[in-house]
């Protein structure tokens, strides 16, 4: 799949690195993680530029948050949780992954929008509760614009400076962004021992 990857990054270009991270997105069958270190090593060999990469995967990103945003509103939670019921193992779309992103969103609101783009498994669930909750588009695509320049910009620089290294990165990025759920999950825990003991 990674050697897949590799060659439609080469062989397509920027359409190709903005086709793998729309699909990443709609089911994700290769990780960002792979795909944008992979591209910015193409970029460091002087096979696509490191702004257009960039741009492309920011982009890519965002058409496939939106699709699953738009689909939410559009449908409405009923709807959308049934077909997470019946289909999201195949998409990585479960309604437990639905529940944890919804529950992200109410806790913190428009930044858990920003944040779940660097956080593993949340990255695509979290447009879904957002469109559930019709989120104002302008903060959603906002926010998502700036959590996924982050993680995109970061993942795509760090193949681009670590060249022939860039494996290494999908091992890093993966840590880091367990490393900011558990983060987040220790203050949300923090913030309810408090409240518990202050009732």
């Amino acid at each position: 799949m990674i050697a897949w990857a590799s060659d439609l990054v080469v062989s397509a270009g920027l359409t190709g690195v903005f086709l793998l991270m729309v699909a990443e997105n709609l089911f994700p069958p290769i990780p960002s993680e792979v795909i944008m270190p992979l591209a910015g090593f193409a970029a460091a060999r002087g096979q696509l530029s490191i702004e257009g990469v960039i741009a492309a995967g920011i982009a890519g990103s965002l058409a496939g948050n939106a699709f699953w945003y738009e689909a939410a509103r559009a449908f409405g939670a009923a709807r959308i949780r049934r077909l997470a019921d019946r289909f999201g193992r195949y998409v990585g779309l479960t309604p437990e992954t639905l529940d944890r992103a919804e529950a992200a969103l109410r806790r913190n609101g428009a930044a858990a929008v920003c944040l779940a783009r660097m956080m593993p498994g949340l990255r695509t669930g979290i447009s879904v509760p957002a469109g559930l909750v019709a989120l104002p588009r302008p903060v959603f695509y906002g926010f998502s614009a700036l959590g996924t320049s982050i993680w995109t910009g970061g993942l795509a620089t760090a193949g681009y400076l670590l060249e022939d290294q860039f494996h290494l990165i999908e091992d890093w990025a993966g840590t880091a962004g367990l490393a900011l759920t558990a983060l987040i999950l220790l203050v949300v825990g923090l913030r309810i021992r408090r409240a518990r003991r202050a009732g």
